[in-house]
């Protein structure tokens, strides 16, 4: 080996970007050693220490503690191993920090309390056994009374957040909102008494020519009605209301009048009972958690028909 294949310190801290001080640890520390000694006592390096030192500096950019780089040059575990091993422990943290950028920027938007803070912070940090819990003490209060029935299953499965391993901070955000829904007394009951009702909205035959489900047949009639700007106190909504009407009674096994003020009545009711807002809040949230397109809001759908309805009964 000869001189212009060493370098000096100073030529290895110029090429690597350490330091000199630096280069003299790795090298006290056995991470490095220098190759040879001039007479004079001072340190040379070949080529297969200045990778070395490239692959040191490396390292520790990513965040590997000198323990570990050192078992790495020793031969004592792969690179490979290390790099999957930190990458894990990255992406562990990466979720942590998610959770954390999710619930300040819920902090920030809604100006929480202290004692707000701490629950959404509480909230996020849930395990997946502790969400599926909440979830599952939620489905069966809304949902009490009704797992005999046909329907039970899939709309069970369609009401179901499930956040994935590695969520977008939107969905963190998101799962916090509805997990405050899932644990809301007031909405539990609501929905608990639509899904009731709901339970009974399917016509027993298609003679309607009307989806078999009333939420819907009303999303099917009202929507062309709405994007066409009719009024739903004019002539040209009475066809609407007469067939919603006709399907409500179909579901009901009653007959039906067309100026039956009961049946306009009851059904005005049981919309008006489905336009609670917490429910498209739900159903917005579970689309953003679960990667599913953004649902269409049935409120103005409801809205109108309620209206429609009440304007053409003796009891407005």
């Amino acid at each position: 080996m000869n001189d212009e294949t060493l370098y000096s310190i100073g030529d290895l801290a110029r090429q690597t970007g350490l330091t000199v001080k630096a280069i003299r640890f790795y090298a006290d520390s056995g991470i490095v050693p220098p190759t040879d000694r001039t007479p004079g006592g001072y340190r040379r390096y070949d080529g297969d220490a200045l990778a070395r030192l490239d692959l040191v500096r490396t390292l520790r950019e990513l965040g590997i503690d000198l323990p570990t780089i050192r078992k790495v040059m020793d031969r004592e575990v792969t690179l490979a191993d290390v790099a999957a091993m930190h990458a894990e422990a990255l992406d562990v943290q990466i979720r942590v920090l998610r959770q954390r950028r999710a619930v300040l920027t819920a902090v920030a938007r809604r100006g929480a309390t202290a004692q707000e803070t701490d629950l959404m912070h509480n909230l996020a940090r849930l395990s997946e056994a502790e969400r599926q819990s909440l979830i599952g003490d939620f489905l069966d209060v809304v949902f009490d009374g009704l797992r005999d029935h046909p329907m039970f299953a899939a709309v069970t499965r369609s009401l179901t957040p499930e956040l994935p391993d590695d969520p977008e901070p939107e969905q963190i955000e998101a799962w916090v909102e509805l997990a405050e829904l899932l644990q809301d007394d007031g909405f539990r009951s609501s929905l608990h008494g639509m899904a009731k009702d709901l339970a009974d909205d399917r016509a027993p035959d298609h003679t309607t020519g009307l989806p078999r489900v009333l939420v819907e047949a009303v999303r099917a009639q009202v929507t062309p009605a709405l994007e066409a700007g009719i009024d739903p106190d004019s002539p040209e909504a009475e066809r609407i209301v007469t067939a919603l009407a006709a399907h409500y009674a179909c579901i009901l096994g009653a007959p039906h009048s067309s100026d039956s003020d009961d049946l306009y009545l009851r059904l005005a009711a049981r919309l008006d009972q489905m336009n609670d807002p917490r429910r498209d809040q739900y159903l917005s949230l579970l689309a953003v958690i679960n990667g599913w397109p953004a649902p269409e809001s049935l409120a103005p759908a409801l809205i109108w028909s309620t209206a429609a309805l009440r304007t053409r009964t003796t009891q407005q």
